[in-house]
């Protein structure tokens, strides 16, 4: 029964291609930095999702499966699924997070990342924290071989222990040629099994517990060497 559970979530499509699916993750890991660069205090948060829409699609890439998405100060605390608030404008101190799912060729990328302007501690130790708590989490997955739902639940440990609430709203999933949707919509939270490379998406997101703000990491499942450089 398990096998078959295994099978049914990490199954691939026909144009399912290890190598298409990490240039998909090169080109959105790359997207996101080149966004970021853009993004200036004084911009209003609609605005810059338009520019990350427009410099996706410069780029040659398709907007896919999910909104592109740039959430600015107080909205960082939001899960993905809740509008942000309107006409919220970026400060000289502030927090802002990127969560594009752009398409090349056949293959979906997803990613996102935490940035901040000015000087503000406190945003600071936050995208660190995201960031940190998500190799934490990765590295666990590659040594420990624990299941979907253990690498969660280590994560909302972790996450307690840095002095944040780990949103449970953003728990991971498959990622594949597109629609990975007509292949599995179960999340990684859930998945009872240990997930394999180059399918699952791992998603962090830590909220202040005052819920002021909060901070975004996410990227595809792999082992250390992909991020090596």
């Amino acid at each position: 029964m398990m096998n078959t559970i295994v099978q049914t979530a990490e199954r691939v499509g026909p144009g399912f291609s290890v190598d298409g699916m990490l240039l998909a993750r090169q080109r959105t890991r790359q997207a996101i930095s080149d966004i970021a660069r853009r993004v200036q205090p004084g911009m209003v948060e609609e605005d810059a999702v338009a520019m990350a829409k427009e410099l996706l699609i410069q780029s040659g890439m398709k907007l896919s499966w999910h909104p592109t998405r740039v959430r600015f100060g107080v909205n960082t605390i939001k899960p993905m699924k809740q509008a942000s608030v309107a006409g919220v404008v970026l400060q000289e101190n502030d927090i802002f997070f990127l969560d594009i799912a752009p398409r090349v060729d056949a293959w979906e990328g997803d990613g996102g990342a935490s940035f901040i302007v000015g000087y503000q501690p406190e945003y600071k130790k936050c995208a660190r924290d995201a960031e940190t708590l998500f190799h934490d989490v990765r590295n666990v997955w590659e040594k420990e071989r624990l299941t979907g739902l253990e690498l969660y639940a280590y994560a909302d440990k972790v996450a307690q222990s840095m002095g944040w609430e780990l949103n449970f709203d953003l728990p991971g999933h498959r990622v594949s040629e597109f629609p990975h949707a007509a292949i599995h919509t179960g999340s990684l939270a859930e998945f009872e099994m240990t997930p394999s490379a180059v399918r699952w998406i791992l998603e962090i997101h830590l909220r202040d517990p005052q819920k002021r703000f909060g901070a975004f990491f996410e990227d595809m499942l792999l082992a250390d060497e992909y991020y090596s450089c």
